[in-house]
């Protein structure tokens, strides 16, 4: 019994020392790579939204015959529009249950006509919330969309 006690023996200091130190040689070059999808992900989320919300806007466009104008904005999605054109064939219950804000917590920006678009232009204007910008500040538009 004595023997087998002697055979086992634990780590050292030095031995847990160095796995601690590659760990965290490791993670300084790992977590950074993993900082940046927060953004990725938000930038991902606003053109997913971006579809869903032509979708709508196509189905809208279905039923009516037209696109809700500027003025009558994505909330003719959700309820139907009492001011401008007046869609005759509104779908029961809307098209959207609410319109979503972007990742940021702005609204889309939406555009009937649209400027590059002949039907419609939609807008996030990314993490700063003002046009133009670079990286995760860079507009997500619409027409852009793959």
């Amino acid at each position: 019994m004595k023997r087998k006690l002697r055979n086992e023996r634990g780590f050292t200091l030095i031995e847990i020392m160095v796995v601690v130190v590659i760990l965290g040689v490791l993670a300084a070059i790992v977590i950074p790579k993993f900082l940046d999808r927060p953004d990725q992900a938000k930038v991902t989320k606003a053109k997913v939204d971006m579809k869903s919300l032509e979708e709508a806007l196509g189905m809208f466009k279905l039923d009516n015959g037209f696109y809700p104008s500027t003025e009558q904005s994505l909330e003719a999605l959700v309820n139907k529009p009492e001011t401008g054109r007046i869609p005759s064939k509104y779908a029961d219950g809307g098209y959207l249950k609410k319109v979503p804000l972007d990742p940021w917590s702005n609204q889309y920006v939406y555009l009937s006509p649209g400027l590059h678009s002949k039907d419609f232009d939609l807008i996030s204007y990314g993490s700063d919330g003002e046009p133009g910008g670079e990286g995760f500040d860079a507009d997500i538009n619409s027409w852009e969309l793959e």
